[in-house]
């Protein structure tokens, strides 16, 4: 994601071979999920999407988000600097 750190909104790049469901969420550092960013089927391609914490009531710290995608799954962690 960039920026990394971000207040208030920071961007997800990522690419896909195929056409797959793609789900990506956002978590705090307890686990709870806070946001789902993504859950659809996307075309093979780079794509992009946008997490803002406008509507949000977040506190400043480490979060991670979840990229899941066919079989692959990764995870990365970003912080929220207020």
């Amino acid at each position: 994601n960039y920026p990394n750190p971000f207040n208030p909104s920071t961007s997800i790049q990522y690419a896909i071979g195929s056409r797959q469901f793609v789900t990506i969420k956002v978590y705090d550092i307890l686990g709870n999920e806070v946001a789902t960013l993504m859950d659809e089927y996307k075309s093979a391609g780079m794509h992009n999407v946008e997490f803002r914490i406008d509507n949000l009531e977040l506190s400043s710290g480490i979060y991670f988000y979840r990229l899941h995608a066919g079989d692959f799954v990764e995870s990365k962690k970003m912080i929220l600097l207020r």
